[in-house]
Parts: structure tokens; sequence; C-alpha cells
């Protein structure tokens, strides 16, 4: 499957969870998308139910079905638990860290952002989303009048989000750093990452 693109309202009432930002469409109808209205919906299997987390992580961050699998596969490899090494390395992306530091207003903007050559990584220009960072890197936009005029509507329309303890934003020199990885507490707790970690485990 191919990244989403349509609209994302329809995503957000299908699974009755934010995972794109709140539209007025969906203040108008807050119930799941369809032609019979807000009806009551049948039971979802053991199966369903671990889709449904799966999609929407993925959507989440953004990633087409193969890109996701590779990224879980990276994870079972490494030691420890897996459904943790999975979201870390989803929240580490260079293109997640550019929305967590505010500099973007959602993860695709913060996606075309990098993949449109604004950012640089330890000095390094780095135009791949996916680029895993680590602790210590620093993340700056680059010293480009329109690289820099796009940062700065990003910070100012974000001013109001708080920056994670694990990453450090200085807004006057649009320059970030990574100071540590995520903890366990830090990652994202609405999604079950068990069911997913099941899916794929069948």
């Amino acid at each position: 499957m191919s990244r989403y693109t349509g609209p994302t309202s329809k995503i957000n009432r299908r699974f009755g969870h934010n995972v794109f930002p709140v539209s007025k469409a969906e203040e108008r109808k807050p119930y799941g998308p369809g032609i019979h209205g807000p009806t009551k919906r049948r039971k979802v299997s053991e199966y369903g139910t671990g889709l449904n987390e799966k999609q929407k992580l993925r959507f989440m961050y953004g990633l087409n079905e193969k890109q996701f699998r590779l990224v879980f596969a990276k994870a079972k490899r490494l030691g420890g638990v897996t459904g943790e090494n999975f979201l870390r390395l989803l929240h580490t992306r260079l293109d997640n860290i550019i929305y967590l530091l505010g500099i973007a207003r959602t993860r695709s903007a913060a996606r075309q952002f990098v993949g449109h050559g604004h950012v640089r990584v330890n000095g390094h220009k780095v135009d791949i989303p996916s680029y895993t960072c680590k602790p210590g890197d620093e993340i700056e936009v680059r010293d480009r009048t329109s690289s820099k005029q796009l940062a700065s509507r990003g910070t100012e329309e974000n001013q109001y989000r708080t920056v994670p303890a694990w990453l450090t934003m200085t807004n006057d020199s649009l320059k970030g750093v990574v100071n540590r990885l995520p903890a366990a507490e830090e990652l994202p707790s609405d999604i079950n990452v068990q069911l997913i970690v099941e899916f794929y485990s069948r």
C-alpha cells in the first residue's frame, strides 16, 4: 500500500483516534465514516483489532507498508523489548524529530521539509526523512533564506507545543539536539504496540 494522501478526517473518524490533526469535518461528524451515519459498528475480531492498531501507527508516521515492515524487522533484531524498540525507531526518525521540535506543524510537513533539503545533521545536509537520529546529534535548519523562513513560520505556529525532555530546541538559532533516546514512558502511549507485535508474529 502506498503512502496515504487522502482526507485525514476520514482516517481519524475510521479509527476514533486523532492520527492526524483534528479538522472541522470531524467536529461536524464525530462518528465513523460511511453512508449510514452514526450507526452501531460490528464487533471487531482479534485480527481486526491488531490490524487497526498497525494501521493507526503506520498512518501516524506516514509510512507505507513495506517501510513499516522493514522498521519492524529491524526492531526484532535489536536486543530488548521488540515493541519499545519499534516505537523508538519510529520516534527517532529525522522527520518525526523535526515535527517534535516544532519546526513543522505536522509529520507530513516535516517529511516534506526534510525531503526538500532544508535540514543539516551534524553539519551535513540530510534529505532522507527516515534517517535515524542518535544521542548527541545536532539538527539545524540550513542557512538559506527559504529554509529559515519556513522554519521560523513553523516555530511561531507551534510556540505552545512542548518539546520532549529528550530533545533540546533553540528557536533563535533554529537548532535542536538529541540529548538521549526517548524512555519507554516518553513513547506514544495511545497505541497498543503489543497488538502490532502479535499481528506481525502470526
